[in-house]
């Protein structure tokens, strides 16, 4: 089983409009709501893979029951904590010259919810992967991960870290089973700035020798390396037309813990992972995996 761990999910709401007219009545040309937050992301696209997931979290309000309600639709099985305060809502606004991005703040958690919360995760047994995706809220401790990496590592589950900044530098000390900075995030961990996936190998390596099991780095229109065991693994950037940058990140995550927990070749799941982050981004929602196995023939790898 792998368990998804969102902790300030949302609704992203999709707002078209041709052009925006600051101070005047906008009508929508069209709109879309999604479940949304990283953590889901991966659930929404492992459930679409025929992989099993279960997304855990919070969520709260009438926005949390749609959220919930979304989920259920897809066939994606959740154990969310209920809070009183509501769910957020990102707003994605999209007009011809550009989009703007609006992010909710998102409710305050107590602590006894985070103990609820924490019951949850008894539940795991070793063999499980735990993934922990996106931002602490501020309610909550910023050690969170750190702890829940530490704690949960020593059971033999495999903890998967997609986050940023301190989050993600407490994370790097602790031996997690996957992460997947961005060249700007890679840069962020040791105060240094690339322009280039090359100037990378240094510091994916850096981070192999520390313990963790695999780095994907991600460097937009010039592709992604992975650092494992065995080497290191480049590959090209599939062909297509980009519609969406949301849940391009979290739906490589997903591919390719999706496609190692069923065939066990981590470069052939390097490989499903790029298509299936590919596909999303030419793609309105996440990806489908009509979407997904389309890409994936263009999708090719060079060991270093």
């Amino acid at each position: 089983m792998i368990y998804t761990v969102t902790l300030n999910p949302s609704i992203d709401f999709t707002v078209h409009v041709q052009t925006l007219r600051r101070g005047e009545l906008n009508r929508m040309d069209q709109e879309q709501k999604y479940p949304g937050g990283k953590g889901i992301n991966v659930s929404r696209i492992l459930a679409r893979i025929g992989v099993e997931t279960t997304a855990l979290g919070f969520v709260g309000g009438f926005t949390g029951t749609y959220l919930t309600e979304a989920l259920t639709s897809e066939g994606v099985a959740h154990d969310f904590v209920r809070i009183d305060g509501d769910t957020r809502i990102n707003i994605k606004l999209k007009e011809q010259s550009g989009e703007t991005e609006i992010n909710g703040a998102g409710p305050s958690i107590p602590p006894d919810r985070l103990q609820q919360f924490m019951q949850k995760l008894e539940r795991l047994r070793a063999g499980d992967m735990l993934v922990l995706a996106g931002t602490i809220p501020p309610s909550l401790p910023p050690d969170l991960y750190q702890t829940l990496l530490v704690t949960y590592g020593k059971r033999g589950i495999k903890v998967v870290v997609d986050t940023s900044g301190e989050a993600l530098a407490r994370a790097v000390r602790h031996h997690p089973f996957l992460i997947k900075p961005n060249h700007h995030e890679l840069g962020e961990l040791f105060n240094t700035t690339f322009t280039s996936l090359d100037e990378t190998i240094p510091y994916g390596e850096k981070l192999l020798a520390q313990g963790i099991r695999h780095v994907i780095v991600s460097m937009a229109d010039k592709g992604a390396l992975l650092f494992t065991a065995d080497g290191i693994y480049r590959s090209n950037v599939p062909r297509g037309t980009v519609v969406n940058s949301v849940g391009a990140g979290d739906s490589l995550v997903a591919g390719f813990i999706g496609h190692l927990s069923q065939h066990g070749s981590v470069p052939d799941a390097f490989r499903y992972g790029i298509a299936t982050g590919g596909a999303t981004a030419f793609s309105a929602d996440l990806a489908s995996l009509d979407t997904i196995e389309a890409v994936y023939p263009q999708v090719e790898l060079t060991k270093l």
